[in-house]
């Protein structure tokens, strides 16, 4: 289950570049990872805002991982029917330090 942390930004039904905002947000603020949290029809908008990020706004931006899985969802006629999920952790790549001779 998609679990909330400070460091999270759940992607929904908003414009991508609200997403795009968010992120760059949490990284302005001090935070050293983020993570995208999406599920259904919305993973393919999680996947555009990690991408944008990356290429138009953060050129340090590094995928460190991804997670998919499945999640039940409770249906309001009764039942569960299986959403597709996805998590996608942001961090800015650490500077490369050259060991000395």
């Amino acid at each position: 289950m998609l679990s909330k942390s400070p460091n999270s930004v759940f992607v929904g039904n908003k414009p991508v570049m609200s997403y795009v905002l968010a992120v760059i947000t949490l990284f302005s603020s001090g935070v050293e990872e983020v993570t995208l949290k999406a599920r259904g029809r919305a993973i393919s908008t999680a996947v555009d805002v990690a991408e944008i990020t990356k290429r138009r706004f953060m050129g340090n931006l590094n995928v460190s991982k991804a997670t998919i899985g499945t999640e039940d969802v409770v249906l309001r006629e009764g039942g569960k029917r299986p959403v597709s999920t996805i998590e996608i952790t942001l961090t800015t790549k650490g500077e490369t330090k050259e060991s000395a001779p």
